[in-house]
């Protein structure tokens, strides 16, 4: 279950921006306001690698599964 944050001390002038960003973003105060705090912590970086990652291809997935079968091989002869 998700956590709960009470920011106390929040200027007129923030309240005020972070509505006019919900308002033409059509989001709520509430996501705007966990959207700049993850960018700020770096969570949003992390989840665009990681959308990044959910959207290749059919074909690419296959290509890069190839990819790592030979990487995974094992060499025989090293291990005499």
């Amino acid at each position: 279950m998700p956590s709960q944050l009470t920011i106390r001390g929040v200027s007129d002038e923030l309240n005020r921006r972070l509505s006019d960003q919900a308002k033409s973003s059509g989001k709520s105060v509430n996501a705007v306001a966990l959207g700049i705090l993850e960018a700020a912590v770096g969570i949003d970086e992390r989840r665009r690698r990681l959308d990044r990652y959910m959207t290749w291809s059919p074909r690419d997935r296959t290509e890069f599964d190839a990819a790592l079968r030979v990487q995974r091989g094992i060499d025989h002869d090293l291990w005499r």
